[in-house]
């Protein structure tokens, strides 16, 4: 992808996303992830309505009428993306890959993020931690952010949660909103799992395409391991071959639920074809 080719798509994602985070997502974000608490920010004339717990007495007492102290929620809160780019993301059989709805729904999120004043930061991970970009607020860096989804290019086509999860322990030292964007077709992060569900509100994100919920009879095929690259002749006619990889994959996917709401995280399933913009409403509502 040359430079024209890559602005022109990080500007049509732009306009995409930010359209949603500004009309939809930004005040159902703010309203499901609250800042630190309420800080003092001025007095003002008592209005009626005006809770009479918050009135100043000794502004009221000088100046012989009510006088109420006005609170501000303290934001500054640090929203991280954790995203898979390992090569099980590059599938997707409908109308998009998997890895251009993660990058959307990435975009939508860090544009909600900016729009409450809230710093922004991503961990592109494989088997191991692929690129970091630490946390910071502002269009600029929130377009860095995309134009990274959009064209890195992993060094491995493997997939290990685990690290990922410990990188960000490692580099987070305090509480943050995270979001992991993956198909989660892993294994073995249980253990890590919990722990930074412990100190950050962690979300799983788990995108997937209907084709990759059952294999068709087709009879025999050869097919690709997305991220061992090998290939491999697999007898599609066979129902034990098909029954065993069904098991395999709802296997996968019941870790997943069982394994984050056991730590504490949310989860979110959105399939391709499906619109992430009501997955990600409904998840906000219900949290809020």
């Amino acid at each position: 992808m040359n430079t024209k080719e890559l602005l022109k798509k990080v500007r049509k994602i732009e306009i995409k996303t930010r359209r949603l985070s500004d009309h939809i997502f930004g005040g159902e974000y703010h309203s499901t992830f609250k800042g630190r608490g309420m800080t003092f920010s001025e007095v003002r004339q008592y209005q009626f309505g005006d809770d009479v717990r918050n009135i100043d007495w000794n502004v009221t007492a000088r100046y012989n009428e009510p006088y109420v102290k006005v609170f501000e929620e303290e934001r500054e809160l640090t929203m991280m993306l954790l995203v898979d780019v390992s090569g099980s993301e590059m599938f997707g059989t409908t109308n998009q890959f998997k890895k251009e709805i993660i990058t959307e729904i990435s975009a939508t999120l860090a544009f909600s993020a900016l729009q409450n004043n809230d710093k922004a930061g991503l961990i592109l991970f494989s088997d191991e931690v692929e690129l970091f970009i630490p946390p910071k607020k502002g269009k600029s860096h929130v377009l860095r952010i995309i134009r990274e989804l959009l064209e890195f290019k992993p060094k491995s086509n493997r997939t290990n949660l685990a690290e990922a999860l410990k990188f960000l322990s490692s580099v987070m030292k305090k509480k943050a909103i995270v979001f992991v964007l993956s198909d989660f077709i892993a294994e073995d992060y249980e253990k890590t799992l919990k722990i930074s569900g412990n100190k950050h509100d962690l979300t799983g994100i788990r995108v997937f395409d209907h084709r990759e919920e059952e294999i068709p009879n087709l009879g025999m095929v050869q097919v690709q391991d997305a991220e061992t690259g090998k290939f491999q002749l697999v007898n599609t006619q066979s129902k034990s071959v098909r029954k065993a990889y069904g098991n395999y994959y709802r296997q996968r996917v019941t870790y997943f639920n069982d394994t984050f709401k056991k730590s504490g995280c949310g989860v979110i399933s959105c399939r391709v074809d499906e619109s992430y913009v009501k997955k990600l409403l409904g998840y906000f509502k219900r949290r809020g």
